[in-house]
């Protein structure tokens, strides 16, 4: 036989339902506000009664000594049951609803008493303050029992104390106050418990829809599952409140915008500063995969608006892919500069060839010397005047690249740049970038006589400043130019007039130059160059190193 399975045991406690538990909670909060105000109207009511009644009692006896009547008749007749201070006491009680009225000489004697074979007897209690003048409120046990009392001097015309008047409340009357008095108080008491348990349900309610059902153990996973998300995925998440200020920011976001934890709480133009990438995050610019550029990275941003009126904005470093994506356009470009060249090469081979069989030997050797000849030349003219081998060597290969395009690429005669850049890599990034748009600007064009007038672009790359630090770089190219009034938007990210590439967008090139510059304390710009055409100079004040020192023999 199989085991049986264990029995289920019974598990008290609080419901998993954020909304059951919210729900719970209010009403026990309800529930312990009402009681706990109740209690404590309960607690000063029985004093407060117990004061209402020994007040109304000290009144009544006031009433009744202030009555001359009594104190005449207390002095002229004897304690009886039918006399005259008996007669009126008694008459007093009933008006008023006390439960006695005493009237005592100054002996203690009473004149009066609700029970009449108590009248010529002394008092039960002490009178002698009263009799002294003094008004008395207390709450003590008498011949008729526990009652409320006061007590007052009793005084005749003159002002002289003769006796003392004593009355009586019915302490079992007081009691029944405060008993008829707990019901009431318990109807208020639950009409607000059920107010507030109304109340709770509708606040829950709306956690219910809030929350979707969950469990508070679900809350919590979540969050714990969101953290680990935010802060491992390799994009960067920018959460916005309506106000524009930062609420989330995660690990990669913060490497990529270069920015803090201090920044959460920020607004986001006091964070990033001015500038494109503040206002594609803030929705001033709207798109998809929208380019921006933040220091030296390329960066694709999305932005999603929320319910709450903020705002969820996810960043891509798309920095290596665009140096990909602009290594494979010059290999592009390479590529059909070596395909154009091996057309070449075979017609000069064939040339050659031709040239052999006809035993023109002379012009054969002749033509090989020009053809080599012509590479050569412009390779040395540029090391000659750029002696940093990555920008010259670029230059070669951009030269290369414009002949087979139709474009001649010329190195000023005013370039002299030595071997001290601060940052080659930096500057090969701007020649680089200014020269391949001057290249597409002037490509398609006519080239003129000796290279003169169309289809050129000319680089110049010379030192400038007192320090001689300073690195000034010019391009020209005979292109179409850049219209006035968007002379200053080229430099915007995103903004072409170039379709865009198979590998992704365009827009960055020129961006790139200007972060670059400005990373330098630099400046670039834009005008018109001598002939038509654009002209873009690029200034860093701090392009070159100190000069080595020269190694003397004493310095040896």
């Amino acid at each position: 036989m199989s085991p049986s399975p264990p029995a289920r045991r019974l598990r008290l406690g609080l419901p998993r339902r954020v909304f059951s538990q919210v729900l719970l909670m209010q009403v026990a909060i309800a529930a312990g506000v009402a009681v706990l105000a109740t209690g404590l109207f309960l607690a000063p009511l029985s004093d407060q009664l117990d004061d209402q009644a020994m007040r109304r009692a000290l009144a009544i006896a006031q009433t009744t000594a202030a009555q001359p009547r009594i104190a005449q008749d207390l002095r002229s007749s004897h304690p009886t049951a039918a006399g005259p201070v008996q007669s009126a006491a008694e008459r007093i009680r009933k008006a008023s609803g006390a439960e006695y009225v005493v009237i005592m000489n100054k002996e203690g004697v009473r004149w009066s008493h609700t029970d009449r074979d108590e009248v010529g007897r002394v008092v039960s209690t002490d009178p002698s303050d009263a009799l002294a003048g003094r008004d008395v409120m207390e709450i003590d046990n008498g011949t008729l029992g526990r009652s409320a009392r006061g007590k007052v001097p009793l005084r005749d015309s003159g002002g002289t104390i003769v006796g003392a008047v004593s009355v009586g409340i019915e302490y079992d009357s007081v009691r029944a106050r405060l008993i008829h008095t707990i019901p009431s108080l318990f109807a208020y008491a639950g009409g607000a418990l059920a107010v507030g348990a109304l109340a709770a349900y509708l606040i829950s309610r709306r956690v219910h829809r809030q929350t979707r059902d969950l469990a508070f153990s679900d809350i919590s996973a979540l969050l714990a599952e969101r953290e680990a998300m935010l802060h491992g995925i390799r994009e960067g998440v920018v959460a916005l409140d309506r106000g524009g200020r930062i609420r989330l920011l995660n690990d990669e976001a913060q490497r990529l915008l270069g920015l803090g934890a201090g920044a959460i709480g920020q607004p986001l133009e006091a964070a990033l500063g001015e500038g494109r990438t503040a206002d594609v995050l803030s929705g001033r610019v709207t798109g998809t995969d929208l380019l921006t550029v933040r220091g030296q990275r390329v960066l694709v941003a999305n932005r999603m608006p929320t319910d709450d009126g903020g705002a969820v904005a996810t960043l891509r470093d798309r920095t290596e892919l665009e140096q990909l994506g602009r290594e494979l356009d010059s290999t592009r470009g390479l590529i059909d500069a070596l395909r154009a060249q091996d057309h070449e090469h075979a017609n000069r081979m064939h040339t050659l060839l031709g040239l052999l069989e006809l035993e023109m030997y002379e012009e054969a050797a002749e033509f090989v010397g020009e053809v080599a000849g012509a590479h050569r030349v412009t390779a040395e003219q540029i090391t000659e005047k750029i002696h940093d081998p990555l920008l010259s060597a670029l230059l070669v290969g951009k030269a290369t690249v414009a002949a087979e395009r139709g474009v001649i690429l010329a190195v000023s005669e005013e370039t002299a740049l030595p071997d001290r850049l601060v940052d080659p890599g930096g500057l090969v990034t701007i020649v680089g970038n200014l020269v391949d748009n001057a290249l597409d600007a002037a490509t398609g064009l006519p080239a003129g006589p000796a290279g003169v007038g169309h289809a050129r672009v000319e680089v110049v790359l010379r030192i400038e400043g007192p320090a001689g630090r300073t690195v000034v770089l010019r391009v020209r190219d005979t292109g179409p130019g850049v219209p006035e009034d968007r002379r200053e938007s080229v430099f915007t990210e995103g903004w072409t007039t170039k379709e865009p590439p198979v590998h992704g967008k365009r827009g960055i090139g020129l961006a790139l130059v200007r972060r670059l510059a400005e990373r330098q304390g630099g400046s670039v710009r834009v005008c018109e160059a001598p002939g038509g055409g654009a002209e873009f100079t690029v200034v860093l004040p701090e392009g070159l190193a100190e000069p080595r020192p020269v190694a003397t023999e004493e310095t040896r």
